[in-house]
């Protein structure tokens, strides 16, 4: 018997169909229900349920800030070992399958569902705000000099760089390789098959992928409502138009529609297609602005980043004795546990993109092109704002005031900025479109027991309940009830992150049994 055939017993499935849907039960009604309670939570009294959400962030943070940044080293180790061992030539959906997708669009794919939006946020706003002391120094370095620009500029590349793929890394090969080698479902429980067995069909597989669920909605939702007030900060920017609540909801009703078209014509004519030309765009305004600031400069500043990002790798990966603890909880282990709340949505995407590829292959893409790319991008946007910043011009000389204006405010002190700010919106709007479209999939997959081939109508279904839940929280919460539920998803980290250590050895085991015995 083969490797393959040993270990291809799939969990039962109890589907239900009715109003042309096809759900998993009791995955999907569950899901459907806690998700109704939460933001009728979040709406009775937004302020108190964004305090108690936050506190419980903050206790997790606080209490457990050596298991993210343990976890968070583990995760890169254990991806790197991947790539150099002999387990690295598994092919996921066995040695004769071929990639459904080619290389480039595969990337564009990769880095827009992954984090590409955050890069649009927080270019500019974080090396700037650590420079500026705006919430602290990483590992104290004094602001607003040399010395502070390289931590800057080393702590930024840390928090977008190895530590968070490698956590996406570990979970896109999991799922990869139990769904498409060992014919497993393509859902989160599916990683527990080799270390609890039939268990996976009853309630611990329905918590797994209960949480799942609910990390990805609310993670969605928040970054729609965040995104949707960014958007507006850079129209006002630009032409004046006040940011109210109704120009914020009409953005998120732009971006859900369009959403909706994409999900309806699937990964080939949606998501791949809306990927690419994102990246395209961002490629052309991230030329035009490293030319724009001086070529020369940027140049010289990609082996400065690079070389701050290795100097200070170390340092920021320890979390043993620190001086900087406002620092460090405010950023690092929230983004820890931020990237972990999101890795089941990022993780099962990558792996639903990645059949053909080798774990090898996904893995040095999903850790070295990123990390590669954000030093680039970094060191275009985020270099040219600390120039800015350092030699007292615009806005940024005073350092961050609104974070979501920070883009705006860079791109004001170069040539074309109407033009380039115009852009801007349109990237923030379409990477908006690409996560909220991947992780629609992925919550429909996930709801659905593992399917990919669902109707089209049940990926609507999920696209719209993300916008609506964006919009029904900011429109009757405001910024409150979108702060309470991305802290609730924050919190999901915890408990995720003891999952992907556990998996790990099940992947291990399963790789190391399916190498030797295949």
């Amino acid at each position: 018997m083969s490797s393959s055939q040993e270990w291809a017993l799939e969990p039962g499935i109890d589907n239900k169909q009715f109003w042309g849907l096809d759900f998993h039960n009791p995955v999907f009604p569950v899901t459907a229900s806690l998700i109704v309670l939460f933001i009728i939570y979040a709406l009775m009294d937004p302020a108190q349920a964004s305090a108690q959400m936050v506190a419980a962030r903050t206790w997790s943070i606080d209490h457990f800030d050596w298991l993210f940044m343990f976890a968070g080293n583990a995760f890169v180790v254990f991806c790197v070992a991947l790539i150099v061992l002999p387990v690295g030539k598994v092919r996921l959906g066995g040695a004769t399958e071929r990639p459904e997708f080619s290389t480039m669009s595969w990337f564009a794919m990769l880095f827009a569902a992954g984090m590409g939006i955050g890069l649009m946020f927080w270019s500019v706003a974080e090396p700037v705000a650590y420079y500026t002391d705006w919430y602290g120094t990483p590992l104290n370095a004094t602001a607003r000099t040399p010395e502070g620009a390289s931590a800057a500029m080393g702590a930024t590349i840390f928090h977008w760089g190895l530590h968070p793929w490698a956590i996406y890394g570990v979970v896109a090969v999991t799922i990869g390789f139990f769904t498409f080698n060992l014919g497993l479902p393509l859902s989160l429980r599916t990683a527990f098959y080799p270390l609890v067995g039939d268990r996976v069909r009853g309630w611990l597989g329905h918590f797994v992928d209960i949480i799942a669920a609910l990390a990805t909605v609310f993670g969605l939702a928040t970054s729609l409502g965040l995104g949707a007030i960014q958007a507006a900060s850079g129209i006002h920017f630009l032409t004046g138009t006040p940011n109210t609540l109704d120009l914020q909801v009409a953005i998120i009703v732009v971006v859900s529609c369009i959403t909706l078209f994409s999900v309806w014509r699937g990964i080939d004519g949606g998501v791949k297609l809306l990927s690419n030309i994102n990246m395209t765009l961002a490629t052309a305004l991230m030329v035009f602005v490293a030319i724009a600031g001086g070529f020369m400069a940027f140049l010289n500043g990609l082996f400065t980043t690079t070389t701050d990002y290795a100097a200070f790798l170390l340092p920021l990966s320890n979390w043993i004795g620190r001086d900087d603890q406002s620092w460090f909880h405010g950023w690092t282990v929230f983004y820890w546990a931020w990237w972990i709340s999101w890795s089941p949505f990022v993780g099962i995407f990558i792996a639903r993109v990645s059949k053909g590829r080798t774990v090898r292959e996904l893995l040095t893409a999903v850790l070295l092109v990123p990390t590669l790319v954000t030093i680039v991008w970094m060191t275009a946007f985020g270099g040219n704002a600390l120039a800015q910043s350092a030699g007292g011009i615009g806005e940024l000389a005073n350092g961050i005031g609104d974070v979501s204006l920070a883009m705006f405010q860079m791109l004001a002190n170069m040539p074309l900025s109407t033009v380039t700010s115009a852009l801007a919106v349109m990237l923030v709007m379409v990477f908006f479109v690409t996560s909220a479209d991947s992780g629609s999939l992925v919550i429909d997959s996930i709801t659905a027991g593992g399917k990919t081939d669902t109707p089209r109508g049940q990926r609507v279904l999920w696209a719209s309940l993300v916008g609506l839940i964006s919009a029904i929280l900011l429109s009757a919460g405001g910024k409150d009830a979108l702060d309470a539920l991305q802290a609730g998803a924050v919190t999901t980290g915890l408990p995720f992150t003891v999952v992907l250590l556990v998996m790990m050895i099940g992947l291990y085991k399963a790789l190391h049994r399916f190498h030797y015995r295949a």
